[in-house]
């Protein structure tokens, strides 16, 4: 048995140590949001956060994660949608088919984590994630909306 903390739980899960963590969160745990999509780490549609880093998640082995360290997936970004990068995808129109829209959104909330106010090159450098229906400049759009809207207020007028 492995303990893994998931999205703040910590589970245990009967699998081998090298079962993809991709199969473990979908077969084992239930949570389907994190898609399969080549099974060799280049679409990136299996996108999950390990200690805040994005990872794809079909390249990395049940050996490889203690239950010290936090995996976030797509269930676990927000309960509700109100993630300002989902939200963002919303308002910019960005899913087209959806199916890989989990790993962007997890890859792009990375990024802004990361890189609160990222540039063009930036995001581009960080967005490898392949989407067939070539969303692309949509993507691009809703994380600079997503880090506009979570920007610093700014600061209260003195009167």
């Amino acid at each position: 048995m492995a303990k893994l903390n998931v999205n703040g739980a910590v589970v245990e899960v009967d699998a081998a140590g090298d079962t993809p963590l991709l199969w473990v969160i979908r077969e084992q745990l239930g949570m389907t949001g994190t898609k399969y999509g080549c099974g060799v780490a280049q679409c990136g549609a299996c996108t999950v956060h390990v200690d805040g880093v994005a990872v794809r998640s079909c390249g990395v082995p049940l050996s490889q994660v203690t239950a010290d360290q936090k995996i976030t997936t797509i269930e676990g970004l927000s309960q509700d949608g109100s993630h300002p990068v989902q939200k963002a995808w919303l308002a910019m129109d960005v899913p087209q088919c959806g199916y890989c829209q989990t790993g962007m959104i997890m890859t792009a909330a990375a990024l802004l984590a990361q890189t609160p106010k990222p540039t063009d090159a930036e995001i581009d450098l960080a967005m490898t994630n392949i989407c067939r229906c070539g969303t692309y400049l949509r993507v691009r759009a809703a994380i600079h909306a997503a880090a506009a809207a979570t920007a610093a207020p700014a600061t209260k007028k003195q009167g």
